[in-house]
């Protein structure tokens, strides 16, 4: 499955920001969350029928023109890499960039100064997409404790701690979170990102192909899900050589 290019994902963005304009009620995403949100959706223990999971109320309505086809094709492409577990590349972005410069970061200096470290802005929205579809369906939350405390202190040691909710009632995500290494550049924070989905996803999922290995090729606002509390920022999408 074809990945989106550059301009496909600009384009996405805007139509995301048009859905916005029109239905200001609903937790808007930018492509970042999206992807974020995509991927607790397909880490799902059971796979969820479209119409569940569409974030934008009813697959065919409300929603500008072209926007379900990139949405699913983004999703088509998820869903092959999880099942694989293969490296895909993260749609996260260094702060200050506009809509449509997917400019390369090397990651020194970028972020707004988040919880884990200079770079938890980029990737707040990413991960509050996630958490979104956390809430929204909270069966991958329900596994194992101690299996879901690694990959999810990767993602959630982005929140800002005093975001951070019920630690005390998780002490095995609450420890994972101390011992967390905050990513260095953009290039680990990429890899942390993938690292959990996969981590998760052997979780969840279990019986899918073992990791296969291969080249690693080469943005609003979302809803926290339950336990992390936190603002996401609007932050070049990472890219692996």
């Amino acid at each position: 499955m074809r990945d989106l290019s550059d301009t496909e994902i600009t384009r996405l963005q805007t139509l995301l920001d048009e859905r916005a304009a029109a239905a200001p009620a609903d937790a808007p995403l930018d492509v970042s969350a999206l992807d974020g949100y995509l991927c607790g959706v397909l880490l799902q223990p059971q796979a969820l029928a479209e119409r569940d999971w569409w974030p934008f109320g009813e697959p065919a309505a409300g929603a500008p023109a072209g926007l379900a086809p990139l949405v699913r094709q983004r999703h088509a492409v998820l869903a092959e890499a999880i099942a694989g577990r293969r490296w895909f590349d993260p749609w996260i972005f260094a702060p200050g960039e506009e809509d449509g410069d997917h400019a390369e970061a090397d990651g020194e200096g970028a972020g707004s100064g988040g919880a884990a470290g200079p770079l938890s802005g980029s990737l707040l929205p990413w991960v509050a997409g996630f958490a979104l579809a956390a809430e929204r369906f909270p069966a991958l939350l329900r596994h194992d404790e101690q299996a879901l405390a690694e990959p999810l202190a990767l993602l959630y040691q982005h929140f800002d701690a005093e975001d951070l909710e019920g630690l005390e009632d998780e002490p095995a995500l609450a420890a994972a979170l101390a011992a967390a290494e905050p990513p260095g550049d953009m290039t680990e924070a990429a890899e942390d990102l993938v690292r959990a989905v996969l981590l998760l996803a052997d979780v969840s999922r279990p019986g899918a192909p073992p990791p296969s290995p291969g080249p690693r090729t080469g943005p609003a606002r979302a809803s926290p899900g339950p336990g992390p509390r936190s603002r996401s920022g609007r932050p070049a999408r990472a890219r692996r050589g």
